[in-house]
């Protein structure tokens, strides 16, 4: 099998054990800068091209899309699909995670817990979509935005007001969110692979910091999922149509809620805490999707 990795950091854990994995399972694999990958768009032979070779021998991609760069690389990874080359993660479920909105709105569609939100474009709405989700505390997200950047706490209204104008005033896509107070500050972040989670812990957000994230400074451990826990995250990912997703839940009065699904989620953390190699677990079910897709079912007349 042929693989390739688009990744615009090759120095990465989670691309040096997605590569670790593909080799021991005896795999080719190749890193590929998305931004180095050029598209030829036509009805004949669409086809991408890198450092001046058609990339048209290639199995499977492993897409790796940083935020920055979700346009081009989700355009790279459609026109792979349109080459019919299978995507670990589609083209379409990429950009519904890079979403916050979209996402919402999809998980919501389906009927599954997410904190109550908000959204509006003009700064005289402001007040009224806060007062719709429930009012200060509120978080304040960026419609595109990871790793907890782009997440601000707003503990009073007048604060809440002041911080979404000023976001508006630079034309900022914002989402007002409900602030979970009863988390005390965690939250579960579930590695999904096709129909099961393969791997969760429990992130606690540092001292005086509401976001839990691990690149925030957040401590993480092993925690038991519940049946209804690991159904959400399942729903959640199926919702977006993503095959691999790391799903963020938190423990609400209500029950667990939705908080962000990622397309690309680390393993670094996550497989120190768990031990559990994700890594050798993608390359197999990467492996399982081409044998099914090759599959030839004989007709019985």
């Amino acid at each position: 099998m042929k693989l390739a990795l688009l990744t615009r950091n090759p120095k990465l854990y989670s691309t040096q054990r997605l590569v670790q994995a593909a080799q021991a399972l005896q795999h080719e694999i190749y890193l590929l800068d998305t931004l180095r990958c050029y598209l030829a768009i036509n009805q004949k032979k669409p086809m991408v091209y890198y450092k001046g070779q058609a990339l048209e021998q290639i199995d499977a991609i492993v897409p790796r899309i940083g935020a920055s760069i979700s346009y081009y690389g989700i355009a790279v990874v459609r026109q792979f699909e349109l080459m019919g080359i299978y995507t670990l993660n589609t083209a379409q479920a990429i950009n519904a995670s890079r979403d916050k909105l979209l996402t919402a709105q999809l998980l919501t569609q389906q009927g599954l817990n997410v904190p109550h939100s908000g959204f509006m474009h003009h700064q005289e709405d402001i007040k009224a979509t806060a007062e719709l989700v429930g009012g200060a505390p509120l978080v304040i997200k960026l419609l595109e935005g990871t790793q907890g950047l782009g997440v601000i706490l707003a503990e009073k209204q007048q604060l809440v007001e002041s911080v979404a104008e000023g976001l508006r005033e630079v034309k900022a896509a914002i989402l007002l969110q409900e602030f979970i107070a009863e988390a005390q500050g965690t939250d579960i972040r579930c590695i999904v692979l096709g129909q099961e989670v393969i791997a969760s812990m429990q992130r606690q957000a540092a001292k005086d910091e509401f976001r839990s994230n691990l690149h925030r400074g957040g401590q993480a451990s092993v925690v038991d999922l519940s049946a209804e826990e690991a159904a959400l995250a399942i729903q959640a990912a199926q919702a977006l149509g993503l095959d691999f997703a790391g799903v963020d839940l938190m423990r609400t009065r209500r029950g667990p809620a939705v908080l962000e699904v990622n397309s690309s989620p680390g393993l670094e953390g996550i497989e120190a805490v768990t031990g559990c190699q994700i890594a050798e677990r993608v390359i197999k079910f990467i492996e399982d999707r081409l044998e099914s897709r090759n599959t030839v079912i004989p007709y019985n007349s």
